[in-house]
C-alpha cells in the first residue's frame, strides 16, 4: 500500500481538475511514490466543487473560503491554481500555514510580490514549494536535456525556446482575467506563458545576463460577455532575445517567444538548441518524436526517432504507445511528489529560485520594450 499526502484543491479550474486526474491515474507508476490524496476542495464557484465532490468519494470538504482550508490539521499539502494578483497573499498563507504547495506560475503578479513570497519560503525551510511546468516531462523532451548534459553539442550556438496558442485570433471571444493588467499583471503573456520556455534553459544553466524585448499589445477591447466591450489592456504577444554564457563563459543567443496570437499554433510548446557538433529540437505538435543533427561535412539534415512512452519515472504504459499532455501531468506530479518525499529525481520542477530569475527577466524585458533598448538583468 502506497503512503498518501493528504492534498487540497485551491481553484478548481481546468488544471485543479487535471491534477485530480492524476491523482486517480497513480496506478499506472511502477515506482513506490507517495499517493496525492485529494480531501478538500476551494473555490468560488459551487459548481466547479461540485465537478470534485461528485468524482473523488475522497473529498470531505468544500468551501469558498481558502482560509478554512489552511485550517484542517489532515492537509498536508495544497496545489494552487489561482489568478496572479492572488498569489502573494494565498501562496505565503500557505506556506506559513506549513502545507507543502504546487503552484502556478509565475508566484507573484510582479517582481515585488515573487520577493513577498520567496521571503516566506526561505522562514519556513521545511516546507517544500515548486512551480507547476510541465511540458519537459515529455520522453522526446527529457531526450533532448540528456544530450545536453551529455555534452554531444559542443559548443552552444543559439537557443530557441517558446510557447504559442492562437485562440486570441477570435477577437470575438469574451475577455477574461488573463487579459487584465489588474489580475494578470503588466507582464501580460510573459507572466502567464514565461515559465513554461524558461524550465529547460533555466535547468540547463543559461540564465540571460541582458535583454532586448519586443511586446505587442495588439487586441485593445474584447466583448465584456455582456453585450458590451472591456478595455484589453496586457501584451498579447512578446519576443525576448537574450545573451547567455555557456559554462565556459562562451557567449551566445537564446530567443524566447510567448504569443497567444501566432496563428496555426494550438498549444505549440518547443525548444531548439543548436551546437557546434550536433543539435537538438522538440517541439509538442509532434510529442512523441526527438530530432537531431550531426554537424558533419558541408550539408547538414534533421533526423528524428519516435521516442514512445519512456518517461523519466516509469509507468505500466507500453513503450510503443504515444505519450500525451496528461501524461506528462502525472510525470510532473510524480516528481513533485518525489521531491516531498526527499527523494532524488533527475528532473525535477521549477524552483522557486527559477522564479526569482523568470521575474528578472521579466521586468527587465518590460524596461527594455519601454525605453527600446537592451537591458542587463543586474539593473532590475
Amino acid at each position: 500500500m502506497k503512503k498518501t499526502v493528504k492534498f487540497a484543491i485551491i481553484g478548481c479550474g481546468l488544471m485543479g481538475r487535471e491534477f485530480a486526474s492524476a491523482s486517480a491515474r497513480w496506478c499506472h507508476l511502477k515506482e513506490d511514490i507517495a499517493r496525492p490524496e485529494i480531501v478538500a476542495v476551494c473555490d468560488i464557484s459551487a459548481d466547479a466543487r461540485k465537478w470534485f465532490v461528485d468524482n473523488f468519494p475522497t473529498v470531505k470538504f468544500e468551501t469558498s473560503d481558502y482560509h478554512e482550508i489552511l485550517a484542517m490539521p489532515e492537509v498536508e499539502a495544497v496545489y494552487c491554481a489561482l489568478p496572479h494578483n492572488m498569489h502573494e497573499q494565498v501562496y505565503c498563507d500557505i506556506i506559513r500555514a506549513k502545507k507543502h504547495l504546487l503552484g502556478e506560475k509565475p508566484f507573484g503578479i510582479d517582481k515585488a510580490a515573487n520577493e513577498a513570497i520567496l521571503k516566506v519560503i526561505d522562514e519556513n525551510p521545511d516546507v517544500i514549494v515548486r512551480c507547476a511546468s510541465e511540458f519537459p516531462y515529455f520522453p522526446a523532451c527529457q531526450e533532448l536535456i540528456r544530450w545536453i548534459e551529455s555534452g554531444k553539442l559542443g559548443r552552444i550556438l543559439e537557443v530557441k525556446a517558446g510557447f504559442n496558442h492562437a485562440s486570441d485570433l477570435d477577437i470575438t471571444k469574451p475577455i477574461n482575467w488573463k487579459r487584465t493588467v489588474k489580475m494578470n499583471g503588466v507582464y501580460g503573456c510573459l507572466g502567464d506563458l514565461g515559465i513554461h520556455t524558461q524550465h529547460v534553459p533555466f535547468r540547463m544553466g543559461w540564465i540571460p545576463k541582458r535583454v532586448y524585448a519586443v511586446l505587442s499589445d495588439i487586441v485593445k477591447e474584447r466583448p465584456d460577455g455582456k453585450g458590451g466591450m472591456a478595455v484589453c489592456d496586457t501584451y498579447d504577444n512578446g519576443t525576448m532575445i537574450c545573451t547567455c554564457e555557456d559554462k565556459d563563459g562562451n557567449e551566445f543567443a537564446m530567443y524566447l517567444e510567448t504569443k497567444r496570437m501566432a496563428p496555426s499554433a494550438t498549444n505549440d510548446w518547443y525548444i531548439e538548441v543548436t551546437g557546434l557538433n550536433a543539435s537538438v529540437k522538440f517541439s509538442t505538435n509532434t510529442p512523441n518524436t526527438f530530432h537531431y543533427l550531426f554537424s558533419e561535412g558541408k550539408n547538414q539534415a534533421w533526423s528524428s526517432v519516435v521516442i514512445g512512452t519512456k518517461p523519466m519515472i516509469p509507468t505500466i504504459t507500453g513503450d510503443i504507445f504515444e505519450f500525451g499532455f496528461t501524461d506528462a501531468i502525472l510525470q510532473m506530479w510524480a516528481s513533485f511528489m518525489c521531491e516531498l518525499e526527499g527523494k532524488q529525481v533527475y528532473f525535477g520542477c521549477f524552483t522557486p529560485e527559477e522564479t526569482r530569475f523568470s521575474h528578472a527577466l521579466h521586468t527587465a524585458s518590460l524596461i527594455s520594450h519601454n525605453e527600446k533598448r537592451a537591458v542587463s538583468l543586474s539593473e532590475v
